[in-house]
């Protein structure tokens, strides 16, 4: 009870001077995600620590002097902003040298959103099986038991914003066309470290800011309108409706994910990770489908399901695939690009009688077929994730810390895929329609190719 009654009081203070989201609206820099999460830990009244490390741990060196447990003493003693400031300092501050696996990483895995517009203020259905399909009755009692083993809805719908803090390592694992599967031989090593802060507000607010060797990628939803910011493609509003992030739905936001799937339909069970589960199915209407569609890139459809344990009710995994269809203007036959992305939940804990999961994984496969026979391309991308801070009812949050940033460009990002010269030189995928055409000029000829939040890749209109 102390500890927690010290965080929170670090917490309020560092919120009263100004520590909030609404920093992003001015030049991003490296330094705001720094001071966003340089909390500093209390003990107790009158009882004041050093403050904790906020970065990975120092790597030990091996050779038994004790300058690794200096080393280690020392990141300690400096915390997560000289951590941020060591990785900026190892990639170069230009565009032009930005990597592209980073930027498809952080383009596909930092802030992808939900398939359909939630509103966690709403009702759920009420449970009843009297002229109700069992498919659906089934549906509503899981999800019940789901608010129930995740703290209860009263307590739920009192919650009124959240903060977290974790981290994250990403790595591309392997790259596969008709003839040939490249794997990254660094992927054993697990991949490029960077970490994330989530900020939500209700109704339908949210911001989150994620770092990754260097490069550091920016979203927000105010309620009326979603946004990235990319360094490579700058401040961007989302096309289609408003939706929440995907990232709160791994076991951070159990109300959401219970809205989320209040249409869903129970299809059976199935053992995932050595838990019975049962899975649920929502199919995303053809009308978002449509309004999330540009040009000629047309998305046919979006389907998620989630695995709910039969032992504790919680949800355990998620998974989710949109296939979108890209029409050259020239004529000719149509490219499909099928994104999943699958995401397992571990390491539920109670944070103030809310159930959250503190650690996951997830995996994301990017499928591009059509066009010609035998020249499909497959890239296979991992996520490792962990939770270290999580706080509700952040005192001091308000509407104005989730403003969009004053640079957004005209137009806006879709989910459609179309990758400049072929991705990363080698996918080869068709040029970008009328209309549509990509800003890459900044990027380098060598490394073009941009991916876009939600799973797949850019569509720019330029009208």
């Amino acid at each position: 009870m102390e500890r927690r009654h010290g965080f929170f009081a670090a917490l309020r203070e560092e919120v009263a001077r100004g520590l909030s989201p609404a920093r992003a609206r001015r030049k991003p820099d490296a330094t705001d995600l720094a001071a966003a999460l340089s909390f500093t830990g209390v003990a107790g009244a009158g009882e004041m620590l050093a403050p904790l490390m906020e970065g990975p741990d120092p790597e030990p060196s091996d050779d038994g002097d004790g300058s690794g447990r200096r080393g280690a003493a020392r990141g300690r003693k400096e915390g997560w902003g000289h951590w941020v400031r060591v990785q900026f300092a190892r990639a170069p501050s230009s565009a032009v040298a930005l990597r592209s696996d980073i930027r498809m990483l952080l383009g596909v895995m930092a802030a992808p959103l939900a398939p359909v517009r939630v509103c966690a203020a709403e009702p759920l259905p009420h449970l009843s099986v009297k002229d109700t399909p069992i498919e659906t009755s089934s549906a509503q009692y899981i999800l019940q038991q789901y608010l129930a083993a995740s703290g209860g809805h009263k307590l739920l719908a009192s919650l009124r914003s959240t903060y977290a803090m974790g981290k994250v390592r990403m790595v591309a694992t392997e790259f596969e066309t008709a003839g040939r599967l490249t794997k990254n031989r660094s992927a054993g090593r697990g991949g490029e470290p960077g970490r994330f802060v989530l900020w939500q507000m209700a109704p339908e607010m949210w911001y989150i800011e994620l770092a990754v060797r260097g490069s550091k990628v920016h979203a927000g939803c105010n309620g009326k309108l979603v946004w990235r910011h990319t360094p490579w493609l700058g401040a961007h509003s989302a096309k289609g409706p408003v939706r929440p992030l995907r990232r709160a739905l791994q076991g951070l936001d159990p109300l959401t994910a219970a809205s989320m799937f209040a249409r869903a339909r129970c299809i059976g069970e199935r053992k995932v990770n050595g838990e019975d589960c049962f899975i649920l199915k929502l199919s995303t209407d053809p009308e978002i489908l449509k309004a999330r569609s540009e040009g000629h890139a047309e998305i046919i459809r979006h389907v998620t399901f989630g695995y709910f344990s039969q032992r504790t009710g919680l949800l355990v995994h998620i998974e989710d695939s949109h296939l979108t269809r890209i029409q050259s203007a020239a004529g000719g036959d149509a490219v499909y690009w099928e994104t999943t992305i699958s995401s397992s939940m571990e390491d539920y804990r109670p944070v103030d009688g809310i159930v959250v999961a503190h650690s996951g994984r997830s995996a994301v496969t990017l499928f591009r077929f059509g066009e010609v026979a035998m020249s499909h391309t497959k890239t296979r991308m991992e996520e490792v994730w962990s939770i270290e801070e999580v706080a509700f009812n952040v005192p001091g949050l308000s509407m104005d810390c989730f403003i969009p940033p004053t640079d957004i460009k005209s137009g806006s990002v879709g989910e459609a895929m179309e990758l400049a010269h072929g991705e990363r030189s080698r996918a080869g995928p068709p040029p970008p329609p009328p209309g549509c055409r990509a800003k890459v000029a900044a990027l380098g000829k060598a490394e073009e190719g941009k991916v876009a939040w939600g799973g797949g890749t850019v569509l720019e209109n330029q009208n």
